[in-house]
């Protein structure tokens, strides 16, 4: 990927919902100009959500999510089902297409009510239009379209590019804390959980960003940070190290010099920061036989060293002194049942939009079990979460 490519995290995610032979896969298939989803008029075609990263006019780079039928039956059907409303926790825009003939049904007004609830912007799109002979004047949520004539299409896109700009994210990385010409130094580990010829991708966001505030990026290992502050001319105005050096990042630079992290900027990205950091205090408060679950929002694999199933149980075994029970998590696997776990600690979430890091940590909330993610959770083991937290303790809401 690119340092021009925009990420999925970073895109509108637009969730198409309803029921079996609505015409949702139609209806995707019209708006994107694109045979993204299977049509049949076999009902349950749609057996899993159909995610699609693509560049969708007026609107610019975007996720389509097609879903399968909120109406469907037998235990296989109640499993697709849970998926379908699962979207609910990234979808940013919702579109409940219902079939014009037979109108809103029990389950499309539930689904309203989830739209509400969860407060996502949605927009009902009756489809088949060019069935009936007339039809009432749409409230503002509304739209009659057709996908196989292609009746207001584009003013379906347009209605969507509405409300997108009503998502439209302002917040920076770490572009806000700095000003034209200061030096950001990256601390970047090279050891054998780094991809292969290329920086992840919080460290890609994060250059970029600061290359967009017009600062200049120094990157360098945990290895040669001495060297690298002690040959700049002008001292830093942020060292920025990712979450498993973080200890002797913190020795090696001085303290007159702000240190975070990548994982602290991105919880304070997504405006999730402050619950995390509360959500921390919880590591002092573990019982021996406790079970923490360490959960990470992208699945890859896992090498030896690997961060979340080795270095996080031996810092927090160091930590406490007690002896834990582990369970982990990663990619869209997340648990509906916190109430076995005492903690549980997230990955820096790059890979996860802003509403699906929120929805995370309200679930764990509404379960009553305390949430913090990697670069809070290894700062305060090691003694330096004070310290991290400084460039923006102002922001911060206890």
């Amino acid at each position: 990927m690119s340092l021009n490519d925009q990420v999925s995290a970073e895109r509108l995610h637009i969730g198409f919902f309803g029921l079996r032979n609505a015409g949702k896969s139609s209806l995707v298939n019209a708006v994107t100009g694109q045979n993204l989803a299977v049509v049949s008029e076999i009902k349950g075609t749609t057996t899993d959500p159909v995610k699609k990263a693509m560049e969708l006019l007026p609107l610019g780079p975007v996720v389509i999510i097609d879903t399968p039928g909120i109406d469907d039956e037998g235990a296989l059907g109640e499993l697709r089902v849970k998926r379908a409303k699962q979207v609910l926790n990234y979808a940013d825009i919702a579109v409940l297409v219902v079939d014009a003939g037979k109108g809103l049904q029990q389950a499309d007004q539930e689904l309203i009510g989830l739209f509400q609830a969860k407060n996502i912007n949605y927009i009902v799109a009756y489809n088949k239009s060019d069935l009936l002979a007339e039809f009432p004047a749409p409230n503002e949520h509304e739209i009659y379209v057709s996908a196989e004539k292609k009746t207001n299409i584009y003013e379906l896109k347009e209605m969507i590019g509405r409300l997108a700009r009503q998502e439209e994210n302002k917040k920076r990385i770490v572009a806000d804390l700095l000003s034209p010409k200061d030096f950001v130094v990256l601390v970047v580990p090279i050891d054998s959980a780094a991809p292969k010829g290329r920086l992840i991708l919080p460290q890609q966001q994060t250059i970029r960003d600061t290359l967009e505030a017009g600062a200049i990026p120094v990157v360098t290992r945990e290895s040669e940070l001495s060297r690298t502050l002690s040959g700049l001319k002008n001292k830093p105005r942020l060292v920025i190290t990712d979450s498993q050096a973080f200890e002797r990042v913190s020795k090696d630079t001085p303290e007159d010099i702000p240190l975070t992290s990548f994982s602290i900027l991105f919880a304070r990205y997504k405006g999730n920061l402050s619950s995390l950091v509360c959500g921390a205090s919880a590591l002092d408060r573990l019982k021996e036989g406790d079970t923490v679950l360490i959960s990470e929002g992208c699945t890859h694999h896992r090498q030896c060293g690997d961060i979340g199933t080795v270095k996080l149980p031996n810092w927090i075994r160091g930590y406490t002194g007690k002896n834990l029970n582990y369970e982990f998590t990663s990619g869209t696997e997340f648990p509906e049942d916190l109430s076995p776990y005492a903690l549980v600690i997230h990955c820096g979430g790059c890979m996860q939009n802003e509403r699906e890091m929120k929805s995370r940590i309200r679930h764990s909330s509404d379960c009553q079990v305390p949430m913090t993610n990697y670069g809070t959770a290894i700062s305060k083991m090691h003694g330096i979460l004070e310290r991290a937290l400084a460039p923006f303790s102002d922001e911060l809401e206890f």
